[in-house]
């Protein structure tokens, strides 16, 4: 009798489990070359005086073999990015899944793991909309170690700084998304770790 409970909790453990992970979609786990340009895996660059170069890093990774290292030096009056996703300047620097295969209506909110160091720079995480739209979420170095940062949906807000010039600028968040991207804020300099970024339901 003692046995068959024990069987019955595992089987409930393992069931559960599987449903959990039903609700969360991985697109983006930064595993291959990690390299700039044309024919690039990442869509990056910078501006204003602030300057911003990606690499893989080995040694500092949440899962897989690396993670996406970012070394930046973000200057007052300046912006970079550090991109992945479609219809980008950088030719392979698409997810894992295609935006059009994905059940955007079972998500609400998109996530990543981030390495902190405590540094307290603010880092803006865009994403593009189907219309082009930009749609920032701000998060702040303010841990050690690995985190799981979650971003809903409903938390975004429009950029107004700055919209792609073929952005509809409806002020409506248009699935699918096509892309995301980090932006370290100024004044701040150093460099920061990003790994396995997922699609999560909340509810």
């Amino acid at each position: 009798m003692c046995k068959i409970f024990f069987l019955l909790i595992f089987i409930l453990a393992v069931v559960t489990c599987g449903l959990a992970s039903e609700k969360a979609l991985l697109i983006d786990d930064f595993e291959g070359a990690i390299s700039g340009g044309p024919e690039g895996t990442v869509d990056f660059g910078a501006g204003g005086g602030s300057s911003v170069e990606v690499s893989a890093a080995t040694d500092i990774k949440y899962s897989g073999n690396q993670s996406l290292k970012i070394v930046y030096d973000a200057l007052p009056g300046g912006y970079m990015w550090v991109a992945r996703g479609f219809d980008l300047d950088a030719k392979n620097a698409a997810w894992q899944v295609l935006p059009q295969d994905i059940q955007w209506d079972k998500y609400n909110a998109i996530s990543f793991y981030m390495y902190g160091s405590d540094s307290k720079v603010r880092i803006a995480f865009d994403i593009k909309d189907n219309g082009n739209e930009m749609w920032r979420f701000m998060i702040e170095d303010n841990f050690k170690g690995w985190k799981k940062i979650i971003c809903p949906f409903n938390e975004f807000f429009a950029r107004g700084d700055w919209q792609p010039n073929s952005a509809d600028k409806n002020a409506a968040l248009d699935f699918p998304l096509k892309s995301f991207q980090f932006e370290p804020r100024p004044e701040a300099k150093g460099a920061l770790y990003f790994d396995s970024v997922e699609l999560l339901s909340t509810l």
